[in-house]
């Protein structure tokens, strides 16, 4: 995800509604809602990690997107902006709270284990470290094992590893959202996902 190339000939195909938006309509502004909030709660409750509370944020990060539509630009995803907006809110959100979203055992000043940045398919790679074959890990039931587990993670392992493997985002991008430096950053995305084997 780290330096997206810009392209200006991008047709957002939500701009009709886009505009309306703009210009008060709360119905469209409803429809935009009802359009990205299920994609948007999963990203949210990734970060949260508390199902209730994810609700409350990302309604939150929904009225913040309406305040700042004109902010949007147009030369990429509307969903693209309004997931950066909803990760913002609910690190905020976190951050309000006093949680700590970088491990004690960051205090602790050790090189950075390097990642493969260009890996594809970390979480397949995960999978098989833990011997979790391929089509085990497609079974409803081993998908909400691995979700379970991510979600009694702490905090800080739960925010870095579910903005690298999921969300996109490169080590530096993560340090810029959550303010440490990229190479905690993969730091605790290592001790994650150490830590996340132990529990499968």
């Amino acid at each position: 995800m780290s330096n997206p190339t810009v392209d200006t000939n991008y047709e957002e195909p939500n701009s009709e509604l886009i505009k309306k938006v703009r210009l008060g309509s709360q119905k469209a502004q409803y429809q935009l809602y009802e359009k990205y909030v299920r994609a948007m709660y999963h990203v949210c409750v990734r970060i949260v990690g508390k199902g209730h509370e994810a609700e409350e944020v990302v309604q939150d990060a929904f009225v913040r997107a309406f305040m700042r539509i004109e902010e949007y630009r147009g030369d990429a995803a509307f969903g693209t902006w309004l997931k950066r907006i909803v990760i913002n809110t609910s690190i905020n959100y976190l951050q309000k709270k006093k949680v700590d979203l970088v491990s004690l055992d960051e205090m602790v000043v050790e090189p950075a284990i390097e990642e493969d940045e260009n890996s594809e398919n970390d979480f397949a790679e995960m999978n098989i470290q833990t011997g979790i074959s391929e089509k085990v890990t497609k079974h409803n039931s081993e998908v909400s094992r691995v979700k379970d587990a991510i979600n009694k993670l702490s905090d800080g392992y739960r925010i870095v590893l579910s903005l690298y493997l999921f969300e996109g985002y490169d080590h530096e991008e993560i340090g810029e959202i959550l303010g440490i430096s990229s190479s905690t950053s993969k730091s605790q995305y290592s001790r994650a996902k150490k830590r996340l084997r132990t529990m499968l």
